[in-house]
């Protein structure tokens, strides 16, 4: 079920952005693109730094420092997370002057 959610809102979200791209510039969409490369980077960041928590914690290391590891993973997609965000914001501004 939990599945058929996330499938229902990826479909979604996928309409909506093509909706939208029918109004951006080109310049727009590839920062937009190169926008979300950076934010899928820092989930893939993420789910690395996770991976290397879960086998510290495997192999017995102590609740703090597994929790120190997965804080830093946060912080990376929180990072590109915010340098997205700015990278959309500029596309957005810059496609608001008249080409």
């Amino acid at each position: 079920m939990k599945s058929f959610y996330k499938s229902v809102m990826l479909a979604s979200t996928a309409a909506m952005a093509l909706g939208l791209t029918a109004c951006d510039s080109g310049s727009e969409n590839a920062d937009e693109a190169a926008a979300q490369a950076v934010r899928e980077s820092g989930e893939a960041t993420e789910a690395a730094i996770n991976a290397s928590a879960a086998a510290m914690d495997a192999s017995g290391a102590t609740t703090e420092q597994v929790q120190a590891v997965e804080a830093k993973g946060e912080a990376a997609a929180d990072a590109a997370d915010a340098k997205a965000d700015a990278m959309e914001d500029a596309a957005d501004k810059k496609d608001a002057k008249p080409e």
